[in-house]
């Protein structure tokens, strides 16, 4: 008797441990070896897509980037060319839950954690959509993913990322990379420079990228205009 209740907590526990696992955001390394490339190219965060399909919603399979500029503490997308973004994959057969609701950029420091602008934006651009990730990559490789929905009930959880390196992928293409940061990306000046902290901002340590990025996204520094509500259109609500 005691054995048999020994196995049926154990199994409960089995059960109860796998129901509450989190579903990871996985990439390709494909899409990971892109990511970081176009991370590394610049001094700036840079924003994009994460584009899947619709067998397995929750694998990068490729990043796309779109006109933006950038800041050491901002990404600002280009409205029109979200918009030929959209059509264009629309065209392809896709749907927006293959190419508008993975949303990722990149963060120049060591942190990845989101800044208030960052959450400002992903309510403003994403919370009417079903469901959307943000995905964050800061400059030494640490990660962040949130996982939003907003059918039924609705809920957030933290996701686990990981590299599938099961899946095949093509191969790495650095120069084609290079090239779409070139085409996509330009730098904006940097708005701490215009603060009332510039004087000091070259006497202060590395980490202090991440405080200013604070300061500026919290209000408390003057920074370039926030992305405009209207950014992805009507199709994000598809």
């Amino acid at each position: 008797m005691t054995q048999t209740k020994s196995l049926s907590i154990r199994s409960y526990r089995a059960r109860r441990r796998q129901c509450s696992r989190r579903p990871p955001l996985r990439l390709t390394p494909y899409a990971w070896a892109k990511l970081l490339h176009l991370r590394d190219l610049g001094v700036t965060e840079v924003g994009g897509f994460g584009v899947s399909r619709p067998s397995d919603l929750l694998l990068v399979e490729d990043v796309h980037l779109v006109r933006q500029k950038c800041t050491p503490m901002t990404v600002k997308l280009d409205d029109p060319s979200v918009a030929d973004y959209f059509d264009e994959e629309v065209d392809r057969g896709r749907t927006p839950a293959e190419f508008a609701r993975i949303w990722i950029h990149t963060h120049p420091g060591d942190s990845p954690y989101p800044s208030c602008t960052d959450e400002e934006t992903f309510d403003r651009c994403f919370g009417a959509a079903d469901w959307a990730i943000m995905f964050i990559v800061a400059r030494g490789g640490q990660t962040y993913a949130r996982l939003r929905i907003s059918a039924g009930p609705g809920g957030e959880m933290v996701l686990p990322v990981e590299i599938d390196f099961q899946r095949s992928f093509p191969a790495a293409d650095p120069a084609a990379w290079e090239a779409e940061y070139l085409r996509t990306v330009s730098v904006e000046q940097e708005p701490s420079r215009n603060s009332p902290l510039a004087k000091f901002y070259d006497q202060m340590p590395p980490w202090a990228d991440d405080y200013i990025r604070g300061l500026s996204d919290c209000g408390l520094e003057s920074g370039p205009a926030d992305l405009p509500p209207d950014l992805f259109g009507e199709r994000c609500d598809a």
